[in-house]
């Protein structure tokens, strides 16, 4: 297992590094700052292992930068604790308290090491299938927010999808798109706050053959990839000023330029777009268009928090569990009373994205088929 740690105490950093030594069945490889580590990491790494409060860029900004691409824990003391919780929101599973002992910190990364063994060793059509377990449960929240979505799916009108971080929001995505004219079209998702401002336009638009110094070879930007389909753009409060004006010209003139190019290419798409920030605050403040925000914005939609959808915890926990049990070749397993209890009284910041987590997590880390409330490790995320 190849794990990147990285921290700018030069004390803390050399400690880990003598101590994970020991070690010889992990490979250890430390950064000074975020920074560095970003210009080093590739697909050989497993794991990372970051400190919150750094120079140059944060803990948090280097996950938000990492985009999902590897699994993370988090390193804090008690003054950044709220920092680490709000990392639950970036998918973040895991966070170690300041100071801690070797055998904590090996503990956690052994976690790590047999969740990513056991999805290795689920099959590939299993984790090619969508979830859907979001749309579990019969609240009056999530019935009024899915008729909204079965009726404008018939249309092609932009939808924009407002919600709390994790509510599912690239599930609503997919789900109008399955029930859409444009159905067996492709369903192209991007997450703007994962990709570094300085490709955003090269990833949206595509670029030909030595357009800039690694361009060795010519390249379809997403909207040519949703040609005939729908293009969800996720996070768009993140989306840099200067690209908005290029995304409102291709909406408006149905065409997209790749760079380096003289020749627009014609597209044919429909625009779904998500949010969980305050965009007319955004336009307020001068960083938000307010043309691109009326041509995104033609239906909005709020998807409930699952504190509005309480009565369907227990029902898209147990779905959870019952696809994970079978995903990894499992006896059947249940929760306790005082699980189940604890998952009722939780406040889930994370929302369903972190329900599920904690569900498969549990699943995987639990001795025996009772998973009980210390599977589900929510006492260290005790957000209510």
């Amino acid at each position: 297992m190849k794990i990147a740690i990285v921290e700018d105490d030069i004390n803390m950093r050399k400690s880990l590094e003598i101590s994970m030594g020991d070690f010889k069945e992990y490979e250890v490889v430390t950064f000074k700052n975020a920074t560095d580590a970003l210009k080093k990491l590739d697909d050989t790494f497993n794991l990372i292992i970051t400190d919150i409060n750094m120079p140059k860029m944060d803990g948090i900004e280097f996950i938000k930068e990492l985009g999902g691409r590897y699994e993370v824990i988090i390193m804090t003391g008690n003054a950044t604790l709220n920092r680490a919780i709000e990392s639950i929101h970036l998918g973040v599973k895991d966070f170690l308290l300041k100071p801690f002992d070797i055998d904590t910190l090996i503990n956690a990364i052994k976690r790590e090491d047999k969740i990513q063994t056991l999805q290795k060793s689920a099959t590939k059509e299993s984790s090619k299938k969508k979830d859907t377990t979001g749309f579990l449960g019969t609240s009056k929240a999530l019935e009024g927010a899915l008729r909204i979505a079965d009726k404008v799916s018939k249309t092609d009108a932009s939808i924009l999808l407002l919600g709390q971080s994790g509510v599912g929001k690239e599930v609503f995505a997919n789900y109008i798109h399955q029930n859409s004219p444009r159905a067996k079209k492709p369903f192209v998702a991007i997450n703007m706050a994962a990709i570094p401002e300085q490709l955003i336009e090269s990833e949206l638009f595509g670029f030909e053959k030595g357009a800039f110094t690694d361009a060795s070879e010519a390249k379809a930007g997403q909207f040519e990839l949703a040609n005939g389909g729908t293009l969800f753009l996720d996070e768009i409060g993140e989306m840099p000023y200067n690209v908005q004006a290029k995304i409102l010209r291709a909406l408006q003139e149905k065409e997209v330029r790749r760079l380096g190019s003289s020749k627009s290419i014609k597209i044919d798409i429909r625009i779904i777009s998500a949010t969980n920030a305050n965009l007319n605050d955004k336009i307020k403040k001068g960083e938000f268009r307010d043309d691109l925000y009326y041509r995104l914005n033609t239906i909005p939609l709020n998807i409930p928090s699952l504190k509005e959808r309480k009565d369907e915890i227990l029902q898209i926990a147990e779905a959870s569990l019952k696809i994970n049990c079978k995903k990894y070749g499992f006896e059947a397993k249940f929760f306790s009373t005082q699980a189940k209890e604890m998952m009722l009284s939780y406040g889930w910041p994370g929302n369903i994205r972190e329900l599920i987590s904690v569900v498969e997590r549990a699943t995987i880390l639990s001795d025996s088929n009772e998973i009980g409330v210390a599977s589900l490790h929510l006492e260290s995320r005790a957000v209510k």
